[in-house]
């Protein structure tokens, strides 16, 4: 499309749409906005881009609604975006920043970006390649049961409960954090996935007596453990808040609300959607409708971003909602706030 005066036209269209959510007509465009032409030549214009199935007419009326087309030349042609006030920039950083761990900022986040773009938000787990073990906690819960913190430092923590075949006395559990701080702290978690089990002193010792054999069975456990958490700070995951925005919006779905709704139980799919949204190799990523590759998504328009690259990370963040979206507003709240996180995770 090389008329600039029927790229207006569309851009006003979308404008109007997106403000309304009724058909736009030839007479609202010329009231509401400076083309410098008649209701007449509007028309021809509008005609001329439904023709080349950017916009659509709905039902009878005169008005028009865009297209996934017509939204995708606009974002496209988006040469400005409306900046944050200072006091989302200051909601932003209040509270996503502050002594936390990476599960409460990461919560934090997708909550303010949903408050920024009344749409849902989610947020990637970040895969730290560069994280290293900071310190691992053993704490005794009583005869038999035994918890293992592993903290990262990239603020993640996770915990598990181990049950051994002997009570445990507050000695034995302060020379095991020792031993398994002493083999573990400081290693980086691709180090530790990826190599043997560390060998064990007590192999080297015939004849160990049972109080030994006992510590060192405790031991052994407490490695498993260190090795099954390890594990998980890796695995893919989704963090999401407002979907109670998209309910709102139900609507504009119809009989889509459901299949959208299912396909947000399934963690697997929401991954799929932003590891295929990352191949774009743009700042900011934007699908809009059956540009979703998965048909679940087709009535919704995806804004996503990569945040924590320079930290050693590798994820992304998003917003999710209908076609109908405040595009600019969107992509200028998505890139913010990737870059609030990215900061953080940077100075971690």
């Amino acid at each position: 499309m090389n008329d600039s005066r029927r790229a207006q036209v569309l851009r006003a269209i979308v404008e109007d749409f997106v403000a309304t959510n009724e058909p736009v007509g030839s007479k609202a465009i010329v009231q509401r906005h400076t083309l410098g032409v008649s209701p007449a030549t509007i028309r021809n214009d509008m005609a001329q881009l439904e023709q080349e199935g950017y916009i659509a007419q709905p039902h009878t009326s005169a008005g028009r609604i865009p297209t996934d087309l017509g939204y995708r030349m606009f974002v496209d042609r988006i040469d400005e975006f409306k900046p944050l006030t200072s006091a989302e920039r200051r909601a932003i950083f209040q509270l996503i920043d502050g002594d936390v761990d990476l599960d409460e900022m990461l919560d934090r986040t997708v909550r303010v970006l949903s408050g920024l773009t009344h749409q849902v938000a989610l947020i990637q787990y970040p895969t730290v390649s560069r994280a290293r073990i900071k310190h691992i906690e053993i704490v005794g819960l009583g005869p038999g049961r035994i918890l293992v913190v592993l903290i990262t430092d990239a603020g993640q923590v996770e915990q598990k409960i181990i049950i051994t075949s002997a009570s445990v006395d507050d000695d034995t559990i302060r020379g095991l954090r020792d031993q398994i701080n002493t083999e573990f702290a400081g290693r980086k978690l691709s180090a530790v996935l990826g190599s043997a089990p560390l060998a064990e002193a007590a192999g080297a010792n015939p004849g160990p007596s049972e109080s030994e054999a006992r510590d060192e069975n405790g031991l052994r456990q407490i490695r498993a453990a260190v090795i099954d958490l390890v594990a998980a700070t890796r695995e893919e995951r989704i963090i999401m808040a407002g979907t109670a925005n998209l309910a709102r919006s139900g609507h504009e779905f119809g009989e889509k609300m459901a299949p959208i709704l299912e396909a947000f139980e399934e963690q697997v799919v929401l991954l799929k959607l932003l590891t295929s949204m990352a191949e774009d190799q743009d700042e900011i990523s934007v699908r809009i409708g059956r540009e979703n590759t998965h048909e679940s998504f087709s009535s919704t328009s995806v804004v996503a971003a990569e945040y924590g690259h320079d930290a050693g990370s590798s994820a992304r963040l998003a917003v999710l909602g209908p076609t109908r979206m405040d595009y600019p507003t969107t992509i200028s709240a998505v890139r913010a706030v990737a870059k609030y996180v990215s900061s953080i995770l940077d100075r971690g």
